[in-house]
């Protein structure tokens, strides 16, 4: 019986079985999108190319709220800004904070007759970003690792 030392794949082979695994490339996909969509959709709190964004704050929530509900939505852009960067950054945590996030406008569009369907979709939406928040303790970065093991 001989005993045969086995040598540890290489990193460039454990990287190609990490890129073909679907799971990761799911993680990668919802990582990806939900890094975009917020800072995107932020950033257009701001220009108000895409839709006007102030109809879709209840005016129940409004009347309580400070300001305009123009200004208001420029606070929910950075706050989306932010939320993007965060999953960029953590995504372990970044996908949970893009679900409360998402229960936030779900709430708020419960409270708007018609944009009930709007709201049906965000709670996909948020289904997603729970999934990514899971998926991410699959797939530590670098950091995350170092974290886990201290």
């Amino acid at each position: 019986m001989t005993n045969v030392l086995q040598t540890p794949p290489s990193s460039s082979i454990a990287t190609r079985r990490r890129i073909d695994n679907p799971a990761f490339q799911a993680f990668c996909l919802l990582r990806v999108g939900f890094t975009v969509a917020p800072i995107l959709f932020g950033i257009d709190k701001f220009a108000h190319v895409l839709v006007d964004w102030d109809k879709y704050l209840a005016p129940r929530l409004s009347d309580h709220l400070p300001g305009t509900p123009h200004q208001v939505m420029y606070v929910v852009g950075i706050i989306e800004i932010v939320a993007g960067l965060v999953v960029a950054l953590r995504p372990r945590f970044g996908g949970y904070l893009v679900a409360a996030w998402l229960l936030g406008i779900i709430v708020n569009l419960l409270l708007i007759p018609g944009f009930y369907d709007v709201a049906l979709r965000d709670f996909g939406l948020l289904i997603a970003a729970v999934a990514l928040a899971r998926l991410a303790t699959a797939f530590p970065d670098r950091q995350s690792r170092s974290e886990v093991s201290a």
